[in-house]
């Protein structure tokens, strides 16, 4: 039952005729493959991760010369690169482990349920408060779907209880890859980072695990952000436990390592103020649209306090074009709510375009908070009216993509964008509050019209929204001529 992740063929790929395959990593720069093809998202992104992060350790461009020289695919190079690290890949056995401590360890043996981040947790399970998550559905894994799921454990891993530390990016973090839509050997190799080559002691479970009991940060090299260990991260201390039907059991110890600075080549960053630390986002619960494009997908030309992923700002400077997969777990500390997987436009602009998005943008967020607040006499639920500001997003998805387009061509499409909020702001707030008005109370019905009055007011600019609205949009207030009738 052995499993070299090198070596052998682990990895299910559905090809670009349909069908499906299993490979060895140095064949997904063969003819064919398209995408990974585990039966769960957060698996195939993490797939990806595993991928980039092979190329960056064994064989990655020195510089942007260098990666155009080789975009063509080489699966015999790849092949020969990546056999010097295949000592360093065995799953199981008495030597080295992949992503596991080089110690074996003692105790509780937890059901391999524990690799999957949506699985019930022992608390959880004894206190039968497993509705959001899952028990015992994986009470056996194959050794190639536990090596998958381990890698995407370690990847993505929230907090788990006093010194079970959380991925290098926290726990469930936000990732963006570019895709150019050629299948999977261009898609990894548009997202590997420039760099050279690593060895086996790059990888962390060739040595003795960085305990973190007494505090102990694990910092990235000097002068740089990260290394291949940014691929490879071992923040839980984990030993796959194993029998001839396969990988049954996984014990578990406190304070693996503790990693502090790295800013992850795959993950966009943000920071509370210019000069502070630089944070890893993580997604939101719920749709991803253009409203969570700032500092993920697009980029205020002079912002301080958000940074996109070096993976995308790397694939601007090597021809961009395509698209941007977005994904993660939105969590709740230690609780997943979702998972995030969204395919988005690049907006490709250049840089002297790229404010004039992030005010499309923003003033779509602040007619959306405009809205919410204009519903309160209509709709009693907080989460009500939040649902409504949502739908106002998910409604204005087209529209938005039109400016998009006039933005390419060189266009100022703020006034337009500015009409067609305020359009379908006031549609539903009439679609919510007209049916059924004449059956409510005179001082509700008031209470309607008057909110209605001031949220049209806003989209002309004046109110305390009106100005977030123009602000936002960055254009001129309407000039003070008395009080606004």
């Amino acid at each position: 039952m052995s499993l070299n992740l090198i070596s052998d063929p682990w990895i299910p790929v559905i090809c670009s005729d349909g069908s499906r395959r299993i490979i060895a990593p140095w064949q997904m720069a063969e003819p064919g493959p398209r995408s990974p093809d585990w039966p769960r998202p957060d698996l195939n992104i993490a797939c990806h991760e595993f991928l980039i992060g092979l190329v960056y350790l064994a064989d990655p461009p020195a510089d942007l010369h260098d990666w155009r020289n080789r975009r063509a695919p080489d699966p015999a190079r790849l092949r020969e690169k990546l056999a010097p690290f295949a000592p360093a890949f065995d799953l199981l056995g008495d030597g080295p482990r992949f992503l596991q401590d080089q110690e074996p360890l003692e105790g509780e043996t937890n059901s391999p349920d524990m690799l999957f981040i949506d699985s019930a947790g022992a608390n959880t399970a004894r206190n039968n408060a497993d509705v959001m998550v899952h028990r015992c559905r994986y009470p056996v894994l194959d050794p190639a779907l536990a090596a998958m799921a381990l890698y995407t454990f370690q990847a993505f891993a929230p907090s788990g209880g006093a010194g079970n530390r959380t991925s290098m990016r926290g726990g469930g973090p936000l990732v963006t890859l570019a895709d150019p839509g050629d299948g999977l050997w261009p898609r990894i190799w548009a997202n590997v980072p420039y760099g050279q080559p690593g060895t086996t002691q790059s990888l962390p479970w060739m040595r003795a695990t960085r305990v973190s009991d007494k505090g102990l940060e694990t910092f990235p090299p000097e002068d740089a952000l990260f290394e291949p260990e940014a691929f490879f991260g071992l923040p839980r201390r984990l030993r796959l436990v194993a029998s001839e039907g396969g990988v049954t059991g996984v014990i578990q110890k406190p304070y693996g390592t503790n990693y502090a600075r790295w800013k992850h080549p795959l993950s966009p960053y943000y920071r509370l103020k210019p000069g502070t630390e630089w944070l890893p986002k993580h997604p939101r619960a719920g749709r991803f649209g253009y409203r969570n494009w700032l500092g993920i997908v697009a980029q205020e030309a002079k912002s301080e306090v958000t940074e996109l992923s070096l993976s995308l700002r790397n694939w601007e400077s090597r021809g961009g074009g395509g698209s941007v997969i977005v994904a993660g777990w939105a969590m709740d500390n230690m609780k997943p709510r979702d998972f995030t997987l969204s395919v988005q436009p690049l907006p490709d602009l250049p840089v002297a375009a790229q404010d004039l998005l992030a005010f499309l943008i923003l003033g779509a967020e602040a007619a959306g908070v405009a809205l919410r607040g204009a519903l309160e006499p209509v709709l009693a639920g907080g989460e009500a009216r939040e649902a409504e500001r949502e739908a106002f997003f998910m409604a204005t998805e087209t529209r938005f993509a039109r400016h998009l387009d006039a933005i390419r061509a060189g266009a100022d499409p703020r006034a337009d964008w500015l009409a067609d909020l305020r359009a379908q702001a006031l549609r539903q707030f009439d679609a919510l509050a007209v049916p059924g008005i004449d059956q409510r109370e005179t001082d509700q019905i008031n209470r309607i019209v008057t909110a209605r009055k001031f949220l049209g007011l806003a989209f002309g600019g004046y109110g305390k929204q009106g100005k977030a609205i123009f602000e936002a949009l960055d254009l001129p207030l309407p000039e003070k001529k008395g009080k606004a009738a």
